[in-house]
């Protein structure tokens, strides 16, 4: 210890006390000593300064050591105590140990080896017995932290899922909404366009031209709004986990060739050529999926290939790869896709372009149905694309 040590000494004896202070002087440690004849003083001296160690002598002439030790202990004074006695009495030094003093010494004992060891061995000792004391407050107070902090977790964890519990409500309800209002909106556009095609087959009185184009524009937006109220009721459905998928063995080449004859007065009114190419056209591609679901998909893929198509031409490829699977690709010769827009392009009511006069309409959810109907048939869909390619 090479700081200064502020010690008081309690003896009614001088000759002690003086056998005391030499003992000290001869060790090496540095020492500020105060003395003290009898209990009243040391209490009085301790009250009004701090000491790093206290030796009491056993025998006082108002009170004893250990009553000493006792009555400090009371006043909450912990400095380390190290009671001095001229016998060597086992009991008393358990009497004064249990009573809260550090150390007991004989003062047959009091040498300067002796005494410097017992006085920095309840000084340690007492220094040990704060700092464990002080971490223990500490971690008292991290826990109490913790707790507090768990308990404000939980409420808001609590929170949190009445939240989600009222946000699920929310969707449930809009998903229904939009079924229903899906659903309703079908049979009136059906209606639309079925008395647009009376019309447009001039039966029996002729249309004049202009007549004619307004109802062809009529018949064109009512099959679009159609398509688009499709896309949403079937989206609602995705959503609502009412896709069931019904596999039956079927051949792939005449369901293509089927789907892509359908889609063929979309190409022509732009002017772009519609190939289907097969590996070989005596291999029907017999496959066991559903042919519905797998029929849904290349009608998206492609009207959609054709709708962002100006020039050129879409082509629609099977290729058998190891094992039982299929590849199928539907390539264009679009806008193409940016690079940052190609890991978002299978999500709900993505769009590249998003604003309101893009020159492309749509729902935004045709790429993402599709996706939702490759995974139910346990299989995958990617996307390869550059601007203008």
């Amino acid at each position: 210890m090479d700081e200064t040590l502020k010690i008081l000494v309690v003896d009614d004896d001088e000759v002690d006390r003086m056998a005391v202070r030499r003992a000290l002087l001869k060790t090496a440690l540095d020492i500020d000593l105060i003395e003290a004849n009898d209990g009243a003083t040391a209490q009085s001296a301790v009250k009004s300064s701090q000491f790093d160690c206290i030796l009491i002598d056993y025998f006082l002439p108002d009170q004893n050591g250990l009553e000493l030790v006792k009555h400090l202990r009371r006043l909450e004074i912990d400095t380390p105590l190290v009671v001095l006695t001229g016998q060597g009495d086992e009991q008393v030094a358990v009497e004064v140990m249990k009573a809260g003093a550090a150390d007991y010494l004989s003062k047959a004992r009091i040498a300067p080896a002796t005494l410097a060891r017992s006085v920095q061995g309840a000084i340690r000792l007492h220094r040990a017995e704060q700092a464990a004391h002080v971490a223990n407050q500490r971690l008292k107070q991290s826990n109490d932290q913790l707790r507090q902090q768990n308990d404000e977790l939980a409420e808001r964890r609590a929170q949190i899922e009445t939240q989600n519990q009222e946000l699920m409500k929310a969707y449930r309800l809009k998903s229904e909404f939009i079924a229903t209002i899906s659903h309703e909106l079908r049979t009136p556009m059906n209606a639309i366009m079925g008395f647009s095609q009376l019309l447009l087959r001039q039966y029996p009185d002729p249309l004049s031209e202009q007549q004619l184009d307004m109802v062809k524009r009529i018949f064109d937006n009512s099959r679009n709004l159609l398509g688009m109220v499709n896309e949403v009721l079937d989206f609602s459905k995705i959503e609502a986990n009412r896709l069931e998928i019904h596999p039956q063995d079927f051949q792939l080449s005449t369901l293509m060739l089927a789907t892509v004859q359908e889609l063929q007065p979309l190409a022509l009114d732009k002017n772009l050529t519609l190939e289907t190419h097969l590996p070989d056209p005596l291999n029907p591609l017999q496959m066991m999926t559903d042919p519905e679901f797998l029929r849904r998909i290349l009608v998206n893929l492609i009207s959609n290939a054709i709708k962002f198509t100006e020039s050129g031409g879409v082509t629609i490829c099977a290729n058998p790869l190891d094992g039982d699977q299929i590849e199928l690709s539907v390539q264009d010769t679009g806008i193409g896709i940016p690079p940052e827009y190609l890991e978002t392009i299978f999500e709900p009511f993505r769009q590249v372009d998003q604003s309101l006069t893009r020159s492309h309409p749509g729902t935004g959810l045709g790429l993402a149905i599709t996706h939702s109907l490759v995974k139910a048939m346990q299989g995958t869909i990617s996307v390869t694309s550059q601007p203008e390619k």
